[in-house]
C-alpha cells in the first residue's frame, strides 16, 4: 500500500515503501513549446511512458487553440494513444467544453487549476482565486456525474513571480475550496522553482492537516536546482505522489529564468537509489526522454538521462 513505510536511510525519517508518479511532459512539458511538435510524436511520446509502467500520464489540454496552440490537436492525440490497462490518462480541462472534450476523448482524469497567490491568478486567468474556483464548480459536478476522477492543481504554492511571498494560509485556503469540489486529489505545485525543503515541510504538514496526505501530490520545478531536495522533504512528511516531466521538458511562461519541471529521470534515480517501488523501468524512460528531445531538437534536461545514455554510449563504443 502506499502509506507503508521502509526504514529510512541514515537520519532520513521513514520513507513511503511505493510513491505514484504522474508524468506531466506530454502536456505539462510540451504546451510551452514555440515549435509545433506533431501529433504523432506526441502519441509515440505518450505510448513510450505508458510502455516504461506509469501509472497516471498527462496526455494533452482541452483549451483554446487561441490560448494554447500547441495543444489544439487534443482530440486527435486522444483517440490515437494505445491504452493500457491500470494507467490513468488525464487531460486539462478549465470549462465545460474543454470537459466535453475531455469526455468525447475517454480521459480517465480530469484537471482544474488554480493559484494560491492572488497577484497571479489575476496575471494568469484574469480573476480572483475565489471567482476560478467557482467557475470550475460545474466543471467539478459534470466530471464526477460522467463518472471522471477529478484532480485540482495549485499553482504558486511556495511563491509568486508577481508577489513574492505566498503564505501558508493561502494554500489551505484553495486547497479547502478544491476540496469542496471533490477533488479525488490535489496538487502542490512550485510552479516557479523558487521552494526550499523547510518551507515544502511546512507547507506540507499543513495542507495534511485539511486533506488527507496520500491524496496530497507534490509538483516542484527545478528552477533554482532544489526540486529533488524538495521532494525528498515531501517524501518524509508522508507525500507519495510526485509530478514530473522526462527530460525535464516545460517551464513557467510567467516567470523570467524559471526552468522546467523537475526530470522524470532524476526523480527515478533518487527514489530507486533509496529503495522507494515505482513500477517504472528507469531505462525505458531515458530512451523515451532521449527520443522527444531530438524530435523537438531541444537539449536533454535530465542529468541522469544524460548521464546514464553517455555511459550507455561509453559501453557500446568499447565493445
Amino acid at each position: 500500500m502506499m502509506g507503508d513505510t521502509v526504514e529510512s536511510y541514515g537520519a532520513l525519517k521513514s520513507l513511503p515503501k511505493r510513491v505514484k508518479i504522474v508524468e506531466v511532459g506530454p502536456r505539462d512539458g510540451l504546451q510551452a513549446e514555440k515549435t509545433q511538435v506533431s501529433t504523432q510524436v506526441k502519441v509515440e511520446l505518450v505510448n513510450r511512458l505508458s510502455s516504461a509502467g506509469f501509472e497516471n500520464i498527462e496526455v494533452t489540454s482541452f483549451v483554446s487553440p487561441k490560448w494554447v496552440p500547441q495543444m489544439g490537436d487534443a482530440a486527435d492525440v486522444m483517440a490515437s494513444i494505445n491504452r493500457r490497462d491500470r494507467v490513468i490518462y488525464s487531460v486539462l480541462t478549465p470549462n465545460l467544453r474543454g470537459l466535453e472534450g475531455a469526455i468525447e476523448g475517454r480521459a480517465d482524469e480530469v484537471v482544474i487549476f488554480g493559484a494560491a497567490s492572488e497577484a497571479f491568478s489575476q496575471r494568469n486567468i484574469n480573476c480572483s482565486i475565489a471567482e476560478s474556483v467557482s467557475r470550475f464548480v460545474p466543471v467539478a459536478k459534470a466530471a464526477k456525474e460522467a463518472g471522471l476522477r477529478l484532480r485540482g492543481s495549485i499553482s504558486c504554492c511556495f511563491g509568486c513571480p508577481y508577489q513574492g511571498e505566498v503564505s501558508v494560509a493561502s494554500v489551505l485556503d484553495i486547497i479547502a475550496r478544491f476540496a469542496e469540489l471533490g477533488c479525488d486529489e490535489i496538487d502542490i505545485a512550485d510552479t516557479i522553482g523558487v521552494g526550499t525543503a523547510g518551507q515544502v515541510s511546512d507547507v506540507v504538514r499543513a495542507a495534511s492537516g485539511v486533506f488527507p496526505i496520500e491524496r496530497l501530490s507534490g509538483h516542484f520545478h527545478d528552477t533554482y536546482g532544489q526540486a529533488l531536495p524538495n521532494i525528498l522533504a515531501a517524501l518524509q512528511e508522508g507525500i507519495s505522489i510526485f509530478h514530473s516531466s522526462v527530460a525535464g521538458l516545460g517551464g513557467c511562461p510567467y516567470a523570467r529564468g524559471a526552468t522546467g519541471n523537475v526530470a522524470t529521470e532524476d526523480v527515478l534515480y533518487m527514489l530507486n537509489g533509496l529503495g522507494i517501488e515505482t513500477g517504472i523501468d528507469l531505462n525505458q524512460v531515458i530512451a523515451a526522454g532521449d527520443f522527444i528531445s531530438q524530435q523537438i531538437n531541444k537539449a536533454n534536461g535530465s542529468r541522469a538521462g544524460r548521464a546514464l545514455l553517455a555511459r550507455t554510449e561509453a559501453i557500446g563504443c568499447s565493445n
